[in-house]
């Protein structure tokens, strides 16, 4: 962290638009040299790239870092997920073991492949006596009740919450963006991981923030998932590391990388890579894709947290792809400021004013109609809002009815029914059956 912060400093002080070629032996300190390229942007602004798949290969990634933490889950209250580290204590089991472990997959199995007892303490031959009781008080001997694939007419689409989304058509499945609750005596009806089928065709991700990519999650899906599906990164600026190389290096094999306009061929239809803007508080992030899910004669667009601040970009886009019959679009039109997720990332402090200004924020109401309007849509449906419960350990939002989130997304509900547009804000759990 020095040493970027260290070379960052040289590169302001000492690149005034000639050769960089000198500053490879004095501006670039010791332990980062051969792991980075200086470059100039048209501009003549200094800046740098790390060799992404080197540094996995290198000393600075200590796979002894990663471990898991095990504990019986029984309501929404949790400690926030970015709160660390988390310390030894009475009724939670630390695994000292990195995310590429057989062992973790194992584990998850298990959740739907029974198992003896003696076969299980066998996988986790390395715990002792003590460690080997609480393990024990994980499991139970009640049988889960087996998941029922839909094998309907046409499509089935559940929501999960927040931006969670099962679609399912005969013979194949998409999960967008797993964060799901565990099944405990709740007030509010909700899918959880038992109501997953027992294969995943494809998981999209649409960009890299917490509430869209989660590894409690997707550690115990992945021995169940065919394909993931990312956005295309790899530039190797430091605000956007390439998901594709994160996961491959923690053990998700058969990781997709998808480009803007990039498609994947199913059965039943199509995947298509659409732009994605704002969001990421201007910051040049390219590891973020909307989907357009086609099945059958269905068109979804899946937009997350897209943020319209250029309505022209979506008329090019409605120029390519046409109308859909329903959008999904997150409107957390506030968000947190740069600062608050990109600021240990940050070499120099950033001014106050300028950091207010800069947010991680979705679409308001002038921007959400626009794009429902420009779709043509059906349906419109707001969701990536985090109200869920179980996403507080991970938002940490608490909205009044007079929040600005929810009294733009209520416009927006409004508008769409009186033009006669099937609208809601999602929340909980929700079931839509679309016809053959």
């Amino acid at each position: 962290s020095a040493a970027i912060q260290e070379l960052d400093n040289n590169l302001r002080n000492n690149a005034k638009g000639f050769s960089l070629q000198p500053l490879y032996g004095t501006a670039v300190p010791e332990m980062l040299r051969g792991y980075v390229e200086l470059f100039y942007d048209l501009n003549n602004n200094p800046s740098f790239r790390l060799i992404e798949p080197l540094m996995y290969r290198s000393k600075f990634y200590d796979r002894t870092a990663q471990s898991l933490m095990l504990s019986l889950t029984r309501g929404d209250d949790r400690p926030f997920v970015l709160s660390t580290p988390r310390l030894e204590t009475e009724g939670f089991l630390h695994l000292q073991i990195p995310f590429d472990s057989d062992i973790v997959d194992k584990l998850f199995e298990l959740e739907s492949k029974a198992q003896p007892w003696s076969v299980i303490r066998n996988i986790f031959s390395f715990i002792d006596q003590k460690q080997e009781d609480l393990l024990r008080s994980f499991f139970t001997a009640e049988r889960p009740a087996p998941y029922v694939p839909y094998a309907g007419p046409g499509a089935r689409w559940r929501y999960f919450g927040h931006a969670c989304i099962l679609v399912e058509v005969a013979g194949m499945n998409i999960l967008f963006d797993p964060v799901i609750s565990y099944t405990y005596e709740t007030d509010l009806p909700r899918y959880t991981y038992g109501d997953l089928p027992d294969e995943i065709d494809y998981v999209l991700i649409t960009h890299n923030h917490q509430d869209h990519i989660l590894f409690e999650t997707l550690l115990q899906i992945r021995q169940k998932v065919k394909y993931i599906v990312v956005p295309k990164g790899g530039n190797g600026a430091l605000q956007d590391p390439s998901i594709k190389l994160i996961l491959q290096n923690t053990g998700f094999k058969n990781v997709l990388e998808m480009d803007e306009f990039g498609e994947i061929q199913t059965e039943s239809g199509s995947i298509t890579g659409l732009p994605f803007l704002g969001e990421h508080a201007d910051l040049n992030i390219s590891t973020k894709l909307a989907y357009l899910v086609r099945v059958g004669r269905h068109k979804l667009l899946f937009a997350a947290d897209s943020c319209n601040i250029e309505p022209q970009l979506y008329k090019h886009v409605y120029d390519a792809v046409g109308p859909v019959d329903a959008l999904f679009l997150g409107m957390e039109c506030d968000g947190a400021p740069l600062s608050w997720l990109y600021g240990p990332l940050l070499t120099r402090k950033i001014d106050r004013g300028m950091d207010e200004s800069r947010r991680l924020a979705g679409s308001n109401f002038d921007q959400a109609i626009d794009m429902v309007t420009r779709f043509r849509c059906k349906e419109s449906y707001v969701y990536a809002m985090g109200q869920e419960p179980w996403l507080n350990h991970v938002m940490s939002l608490k909205y009044t009815p007079e929040s600005r989130p929810i009294t733009e997304s209520n416009r927006l509900l409004q508008v769409c029914r009186e033009r006669a547009i099937c609208a809601e804000r999602l929340y909980g759990e929700k079931e839509i059956l679309l016809g053959a």
